[in-house]
């Protein structure tokens, strides 16, 4: 790599950490302020708090990370451009396009980081956070559910009661209908843990089985369920769409297809994780503009304001976007695209109409 690439690659690398290790910071004081009142109920105290907001910290830079780039690229090169070391490149014969390749180089470092963070590291943190919480308070997932958590399962619906942190579940019952939809059996359990790869062992079983206008009473200490359901599925009630594992939303969106049930928000979801980390390519072109102007302590401080502005409109956008893909049932892509692709359509105008001056 040439000596400038380095340069630049070393000042852009380390704005951008600096601009997210910001964040990290401000977003950790806020969510510790807010985890605060939850201090006292159950066993939660100061030091479990505490531990919620750093396992939740691989998330937030997940979030973060496109603008942190863009930010962080605004403040090298607007140091640059200060320190006239932009207007030497160019001199130098160095194109804007050689530049923004350089600029390239270093989001695409940034952007599988970020993808890596989304796919192996915030999903089992977002999980053990949530489950820290729900244990130490006594609560249960299902909780705030009056009729409990239903699912579907080819042609038997489970209504559970409450699913507790470690996925066992307590309150069981189990309606199972045969192909032309007329009720074969209830089952109610009082407790089920799961057993790998794809059953439970329920306990406390009264089942009752009907044979036409007659039914049956089955009492049995213990019963091993075989069932399509797994901790997977319902870890989806305490890690949102967004903080899910690609593995884990493919098979989500896999078990609601076989049981015809709606896909969007998942599949939105999906989408997004794999188009997000591409963002870090978008804001270091949004970036490149703001570092042709030559400007005071001033003029930096306004195009860092600007920065911020853009990424919080960047940030709403892809919420947006995603909640009316879902509502009017758009098509995945175009609801996980749309974002970036306007942001890309903005740094092309802006970059051809710095280049005309």
């Amino acid at each position: 790599m040439k000596i400038y690439r380095r340069y630049l690659a070393r000042e852009v690398s380390g704005g951008i950490v600096l601009v997210l290790s910001a964040f990290l910071g401000l977003f950790g004081f806020f969510d510790m302020i807010a985890e605060v009142k939850n201090v006292g109920q159950g066993t939660y105290e100061l030091h479990h708090a505490l531990a919620f907001v750093l396992l939740r910290m691989p998330g937030r830079a997940y979030e973060l990370m496109p603008i942190a780039v863009l930010i962080g690229t605004l403040y090298a090169l607007s140091t640059l451009a200060r320190h006239s070391e932009i207007t030497v490149l160019r001199a130098s014969g160095m194109s804007t396009g050689r530049l923004l390749t350089g600029l390239f180089q270093v989001a695409a470092v940034f952007a599988l980081i970020t993808f890596l963070i989304g796919e192996a590291v915030a999903p089992p943190a977002e999980r053990a956070a949530q489950q820290l919480r729900l244990a130490q308070k006594g609560q249960t997932v299902g909780q705030d559910l009056r009729s409990g958590l239903w699912v579907k399962d080819e042609r038997t619906f489970i209504n559970v009661q409450v699913v507790l942190p470690d996925t066992r579940l307590r309150g069981i019952r189990i309606y199972d209908f045969d192909a032309g939809g007329v009720l074969r059996s209830v089952t109610d359990a009082a407790e089920g843990d799961y057993i790998p790869p794809a059953s439970w062992r329920l306990s406390g079983v009264v089942q009752t089985v009907l044979h036409g206008e007659k039914s049956e009473l089955v009492r049995m200490p213990d019963l091993e369920w075989h069932s399509a359901l797994n901790p997977d599925i319902l870890a989806v009630l305490m890690v949102s769409p967004d903080h899910m594992s690609l593995l884990h939303l493919s098979a989500y969106i896999r078990h609601l297809s076989e049981n015809s049930q709606k896909t969007q928000r998942y599949e939105i979801a999906l989408w997004k994780k794999l188009i997000y980390p591409l963002a870090a390519l978008v804001m270091v072109a949004l970036a490149l503009p703001f570092g042709y102007t030559h400007n005071r302590v001033s003029g930096v401080s306004l195009k860092i304001f600007s920065g911020v502005m853009i990424g919080v409109f960047f940030h709403m956008l892809n919420g947006l976007f995603s909640n009316l893909g879902a509502i009017n049932s758009w098509s995945p892509v175009i609801s996980a695209l749309a974002p970036s692709a306007l942001f890309t359509m903005a740094a092309a105008g802006m970059i051809w109409w710095v280049e005309r001056r």
